[in-house]
């Protein structure tokens, strides 16, 4: 049984499609990486998953159980399995890095604060930001608010997390330490779907590539085969213009 089934999707912006018919299938500790071009529907494949925008049909299942995202307890239950990371860090400016972290774990989800606090401590000790738990957003770099929007996400201990573009508002002298925050939960057996545009990045971590275009997926497959033997036209096109850029 698939750990994340998703059947038949589709997901409209008002009158206008944005996802069409996608099926995917993730399993436990899988590293399913989401490329292709701009306005795609990758990002609003992730967002519909977490119920920030509603799918118009088709279906999505965790472990078997079908999501209702009409009814409040499903999707609840929903977001409690899953996390969802954006490219940008909004944290809370008046709260320190640790009071980041903890926040959502003690004020939504009431577990205890000393058992939640310990936990982002370890947390943030692993993204490499163990000195840092008295620090203000504005005290860190972009890399570092980061990594501090990826240990709020895992202290909510998701099943699986979603990161959507978590690099492409850095300078690129920060990716990296981002990229190594990412490629350690990978390591670890978290289950992780990944927006991105680092292809080098996705080659390397993931398990399996989507390649969407037009509110479809259009491949899916290794990461070497999607990017160096692409089957249809539509793959060919995009990734034979990345390959002559990094050439």
């Amino acid at each position: 049984m698939p750990h994340l089934d998703i059947r038949n999707l589709s997901a409209n912006y008002g009158r206008a499609p944005v996802l069409s018919g996608i099926s995917l299938t993730v399993e436990r500790g899988e590293v399913v990486s989401i490329v292709g071009p701009s306005g795609s529907g990758k990002s609003t494949l992730l967002r519909v998953l977490v119920g920030l925008t509603l799918p118009a049909s088709g279906e999505v299942i965790l472990d078997g159980d079908a999501v209702n995202y009409a009814n409040k307890a499903s999707l609840r239950q929903a977001r409690d399995r899953m996390a969802i990371v954006f490219q940008q860090y909004n944290l809370f400016q008046n709260m320190d890095v640790l009071r980041n972290v903890t926040i959502a774990p003690v004020e939504i989800r009431r577990r205890p604060r000393s058992e939640v606090e310990a936990t982002a401590v370890q947390i943030l000790k692993r993204m490499g930001l163990g000195d840092k738990l008295k620090a203000y957003p504005d005290q860190l770099s972009g890399g570092q608010q980061q990594r501090v929007a990826i240990a709020r996400a895992l202290a909510l201990k998701p099943e699986i997390l979603l990161l959507d573009e978590v690099t492409s508002a850095l300078d690129p002298e920060l990716v990296n330490e981002v990229l190594d925050a990412i490629r350690a939960l990978a390591a670890e057996g978290i289950t992780l779907l990944i927006v991105s545009h680092e292809m080098n990045f996705v080659r390397e971590v993931s398990s399996r590539m989507v390649f969407m275009d037009k509110g479809q997926v259009v491949e899916i497959g290794p990461p070497h085969d999607i990017i160096e033997r692409p089957q249809t036209n539509r793959a060919r096109e995009f990734f034979g213009k990345i390959l002559r850029q990094r050439n």
